[in-house]
């Protein structure tokens, strides 16, 4: 029986509700719910049927979900079909003619066949009347994805081959291979190494042009009729990798562990489960596919390894030295599985937390540093491998994993990555080398390239302080990913594009961004990257004081993180909550979190989050009188900031220099920290430094230019949507005896006193979403969503959700205008 596996529909087609989902689903996680969702095509009715048939593991996320729809929702799918049975024998052949031409794969040969075999379409006037179905210009339009599902599953198996063979016939024009291949295949009756060969020469055809939806169908049905058991596995591992990048986690689960490919299920585990685990599975695939490298000069055609197109097989002006990590693993094994945010974490700005004093600095083979020119090469499956469990090892925040790789890579002469070269020269304290490195990784963020290749350009270019190149890159990137079919990748460019927002004052739309790429990976099963994205919303939400949000994200954060070693969410999460603490004026707290963040380990915490989070542990440590321990991690800031010269950098080292300093000496180190603030492009913390600046100069008693510090503070605090940080900039104002302005407020914009988070839920209640399902949509809880709608209806002086839509309606006109 030709397997029937409909693809996702658009997220945005409207759900059915029913309160059977309501209850059992309030229980599940974010991820599990979405998903869920996603396997049902929306409808709830189906979602509350396949609940109960899920067992613990994949209702906790652990397992993946069923894919089949016999699984998905039994009784409803009998329910449809015993309509269609009701319908007159011609117009079900019609319906199952339909169906078959829609899915797996959508080859609109409908008319075509129609015409072909002299078919009666007023046959669906039955179909019509009965509202399961009706024609249109373009063919048949059923009335959802579940009917579509029984008109193909109501037919006999002799009629299913016989219409995929109509339709077989009827597909001749160019560039209809890979639709034609489908149906020869679906119409097969047994198992034919001839056709699998075909279906498996389609499904890469499928894929060069980004079709990986229709690839994963083609590879699977080619393993579902290979009489060969080792090519059959070799297909199914193919099919995992596609369903995986075109962002189908389940399916890719499922049939990476019918595969049992160790190195598929690395780069998987990668992103859904424990990265501790998916090193070791890794780097041991690495050593197997050097070793299989060494004995043919290249890999046959749709090896598992090498599914994915090369992301960088063009030819580049960049040069780089064969062993030189700056080789940007154009074709990173994120080419397997697509982007997943912890892929990238190489070069993740975190990442460069310049060495450990403690660490002991490996042996790393001299070729991690040469800068010799060589043009780029299509990097092996070794390399796609090495870089995946590079980024495993930092994504844990374990650095001698790190070093590790980079030892195993050294052995076998495999290239290593520009960025995770980079990486490793600063853990170890090569602060020149790295920069160089880094360097070259970030010029790599032309329009059009590869999507990993722009997420290694867009990490390398954080971590050198480039906000500007770096907001560039993770666009293209999503963009790219867009164009290749590869939305997974889309969520790990957002993870990257956060770093930039709330460093560059964008909290409001950063944050926007971020909620919608969280959907984006539960969707798609990227459960660790959904982590990170939730540490980064609790940073938004520090940002713009939202202390119930920061703090329920950052639990949910540092609850996953810490359940599976992934050090660097987990760290992030804890600097959320350190500054909120530190903007609240809760110093005591904040130094406390970010002291303990320093003395986090592997999965727990990270030494790059504990690097980037050093000017706010000096202000903390310098508000509570503790500034030994503040004096040693500035110390060693300030040394990255030297050699990479990021004016952002440098400005926030001179920063922490000027808290230090002792009464006027500190005066001038805040005007060089402002001169350089003004060459970068961290408005954030520029507003900082002047409320820090202006509280100086209050208590050295230089009123006036106190006072124009602190108002042009609370202009960008209020700019920025951050209102702790501007009550501590009215405080200081009011400590001078000036009266501070009140919080801006547009008066024809009541919106303009709701937070970003608030306006968010309002337009969406506005839109008539329920209360769970905004939970569901942001990832938080209704408890949650309930306390955001009472604050809206205080803040805006209202009783209904018939008066906020008539608010918001009247707040978008003059936009609009």
């Amino acid at each position: 029986m030709t397997p029937v596996n409909p693809p996702p529909l658009d997220r945005t087609s409207p759900p059915q509700r029913t309160d059977a989902w309501r209850q059992p689903a309030a229980g599940l996680s974010e991820g599990v719910r979405v998903r869920v969702l996603r396997a049902v095509y929306g409808d709830q009715r189906a979602a509350a049927e396949l609940l109960p048939r899920l067992t613990d593991r994949q209702l906790t996320g652990v397992d993946p979900l069923p894919t089949e729809p016999a699984e998905l929702a039994p009784a409803l799918l009998r329910e449809h079909r015993a309509e269609i049975r009701a319908l007159p024998d011609d117009t079900r052949l019609l319906l199952l003619l339909a169906a078959a031409d829609q899915y797996p794969v959508s080859t609109d040969a409908f008319l075509r066949a129609v015409v072909a075999a002299r078919l009666d379409t007023r046959c669906l006037d039955a179909a019509e009347a009965a509202g399961i179905a009706h024609a249109g210009a373009g063919g048949v339009a059923f009335r959802d994805a579940w009917t579509r599902i029984a008109a193909y599953e109501t037919g006999t198996p002799a009629d299913r081959r016989d219409v995929h063979r109509l339709l077989a016939r009827v597909l001749r024009g160019e560039g209809e291979t890979p639709s034609r291949s489908w149906h020869r295949g679906a119409g097969a009756l047994g198992p034919s190494g001839r056709l699998a060969a075909e279906l498996s020469a389609a499904a890469g055809r499928a894929a060069d042009t980004g079709r990986l939806s229709v690839a994963r169908t083609l590879a699977e049905r080619a393993a579902a009729l290979c009489p060969d058991s080792t090519e059959q596995h070799r297909l199914t591992a193919r099919a995992a990798a596609y369903a995986w990048r075109s962002g189908d986690g389940d399916r890719a689960r499922r049939l990476a562990s019918i595969a049992a490919d160790d190195a598929l299920s690395g780069v998987l585990a990668l992103r859904t489960g424990n990265t501790t685990e998916a090193f070791d599975a890794l780097l041991i695939g690495v050593g197997a596919a050097a070793r299989t490298a060494s004995g043919r000069s290249a890999s046959p055609p749709g090896a598992p390894l090498s599914v994915a197109p090369c992301a960088n097989t063009r030819s580049t002006s960049h040069t780089v030295t064969p062993a030189d990590p700056r080789t940007v693993t154009p074709a990173d094994p994120r080419a397997v599985t697509p982007a997943d945010p912890r892929a990238v974490t190489p070069a993740d700005p975190r990442a460069v937390t310049p060495a450990d004093p403690r660490g002991v600095t490996p042996a790393i083979p001299r070729a991690l540093t040469s800068v010799t020119p060589f043009t780029v090469t299509p990097p092996t499956p070794a390399t796609h491998l090495l870089a995946r469990a590079t980024e495993a090892a930092v994504y844990t925040g374990d650095l001698r994993r790190l070093r590790e790789a980079a030892r195993v890579a050294g052995r076998l002469g495999v290239v290593v990555p520009g960025t995770l070269g980079g990486l490793v020269a600063a853990f170890d304290g090569r602060y020149a080398d790295a920069r160089d490195l880094l360097k070259s990784a970030a010029g790599r963020c032309g329009p059009g390239g590869d999507p990993t290749v722009l997420i290694h350009a867009a990490i390398a270019a954080l971590l050198l302080g480039d906000h500007t190149r770096a907001v560039t890159a993770t666009v293209r990137a999503a963009a790219s990913a867009r164009a290749r079919g590869t939305p997974v990748t889309v969520p790990q460019a957002m993870e990257f594009r956060a770093y930039a927002d709330f460093w560059t004052g964008r909290p409001r739309a950063g944050e926007a961004a971020t909620s919608d790429a969280l959907w984006q990976a539960h969707a798609t099963g990227q459960d660790n990257g959904a982590c990170h994205l939730q540490a980064a919303l609790a940073m938004f939400a520090a940002l713009t004081g939202d202390a119930d949000v920061c703090r329920e994200r950052a639990a949910t954060a540092r609850s996953y993180a810490l359940a599976r070693g992934l050090g660097l969410p987990a760290a992030l999460a804890q600097w959320a909550l350190a500054f909120l603490d530190l903007s609240s004026g809760r110093f005591a707290a904040a130094a406390a979190r970010l002291r303990a963040l320093a003395g986090f380990g592997p999965g727990h915490g990270h030494r790059a989050i504990r690097h980037l989070a050093t000017p706010h542990y000096v202000e903390a440590a310098v508000r509570t009188g503790d500034t030994r321990i503040a004096r040693v991690a500035h110390a060693d800031y300030e040394r990255w900031a030297g050699t990479v010269l990021s004016p952002d950098d440098l400005a926030l080292s001179a920063r922490c220099r000027a808290l230090l300093a002792p009464g006027e000496e500190a005066v001038d180190h805040y005007r060089t920290a402002l001169d350089l603030h003004s060459r970068g492009t961290r408005d954030f913390e520029r507003a900082r430094t002047e409320l820090l600046f202006g509280s100086a100069l209050r208590r050295l008693r230089r009123r006036t230019e106190a006072r124009d510090r602190l108002h042009s503070a609370l202009e960008a605090f209020d700019s920025f949507g951050a209102p702790h940080c501007a009550t501590q900039a009215r405080t200081e104002l009011r400590a001078l005896g000036t009266p501070a302005a009140p919080p801006r407020t547009a008066p024809d914009s009541p919106t303009a006193t709701l937070t970003a988070q608030q306006l968010l839920v309002a337009r969406m209640a506005a839109d008539g979403a329920t209360n769970r399902e905004i939970a569901a949509r942001l990832a938080l809880s209704p408890r949650t969503i309930d306390h955001h709608l009472r604050g809206v209806f205080t803040r805006l002086g209202i009783r209904s959700r018939i008066e906020l839509v008539r608010l918001l309606a009247e707040s978008d006109e003059p936009e609009s205008g």
